[in-house]
């Protein structure tokens, strides 16, 4: 048994990730400010001997004393993170700061959810991770692609300077239950849309791709990296390798849901990238991981998800 600290933890990854440390025996730390958490996500761990709850924004300092930390907090859908931008840059940078420098305190191994947004719009296709990313860093994305951009730096100059224990994991698109119906990423969108019977919004001309990995593969991920040699500090992608176009993603789920919803298509937005798609190999090599559930059946525990809680 160790004592973890979550933070972000009441989050759609973070919940997920407090479920299975508690699973395999943890005693588990959650602290979220709640600006896009929820405790509906973490409400059935309450009751757990072996789960805490504090409420704590990572921009500010915080003295705890446990043996790892996973670095989950900061919102990561374009419409909560572009809602208060410079917010978002403090939780990238100051809050990964604040960790670190915990970390150090207590001697704890340390892991930081970064993103495939490190990437930008790439020009390699599909994206390994030695390349260096093409990011605008004056765009309306900027607030968290140069946020998580900038923590990279700072848990690796860590790495390199105070021997810290560090893992960087580059989160692709993932989806599943406890996502926010509202938080403006392509799969709740789809979902959502289509539950309630209105037409699915299509972006562009909806040939634009994206990985989609679900939210059970990408914690088992996140979990084998934490328990890599010390001397491995990444950064590595996790995420699933089967590319889709919006247009394909927008068929699958009318077909699962059915009814009778149509496309409407609408501008694209600024920076949004054309293509996505990891390069797994690290991550078969280094934690012998790679993800296991497709997308029509993650989409169906998704759809089942939402359905339940649109009608409560």
């Amino acid at each position: 048994m160790q004592s973890i600290l979550v933070t972000g933890g009441a989050g759609f990854l973070g919940s997920h990730l407090c479920d299975r440390l508690l699973e395999a025996g943890h005693d588990v730390l959650c602290v979220d400010n709640f600006f896009t958490g929820s405790k509906q996500n973490i409400r059935h761990l309450l009751s757990n001997p072996h789960f805490e709850l504090m409420r704590h924004d990572v921009t500010f300092p915080l003295y705890v004393e446990v043996a790892r930390i996973y670095n989950l907090a900061c919102p990561a859908s374009p419409i909560h993170y572009q809602h208060d931008p410079v917010q978002t840059t403090k939780t990238s940078v100051h809050g990964a700061i604040n960790m670190l420098g915990l970390a150090k305190r207590v001697k704890a191994r340390i892991l930081q959810a970064s993103t495939s947004e490190v990437y930008g719009d790439p020009e390699m296709h599909p994206q390994t991770e030695d390349y260096w990313g093409r990011v605008n860093p004056i765009g309306p994305r900027s607030c968290y692609d140069e946020g998580k951009r900038c923590a990279e730096t700072l848990f690796f100059d860590y790495h390199r300077q105070h021997r810290l224990e560090v893992k960087v994991a580059r989160i692709f698109n993932t989806y599943g239950p406890r996502m926010h119906p509202n938080d403006g990423r392509v799969v709740s969108n789809f979902i959502v849309q289509a539950l309630r019977g209105q037409d699915l919004t299509i972006y562009g001309d909806g040939q634009q791709t994206r990985s989609f990995c679900y939210v059970d593969d990408l914690i088992g991920g996140l979990l084998k990296l934490m328990d890599t040699p010390a001397d491995f500090a990444g950064p590595v992608n996790i995420g699933n390798p089967c590319e889709f176009t919006m247009l394909q993603l927008a068929e699958l789920v009318l077909k699962l849901v059915g009814g009778k919803s149509k496309l409407a298509f609408a501008p694209l937005p600024q920076d949004d990238p054309r293509q996505r798609r990891p390069d797994i190999s690290v991550a078969q090599d280094m934690l012998q991981w790679q993800p296991r559930v497709s997308l029509e059946d993650g989409l169906q525990e998704t759809i089942a998800y939402f359905r339940a809680t649109l009608a409560a």
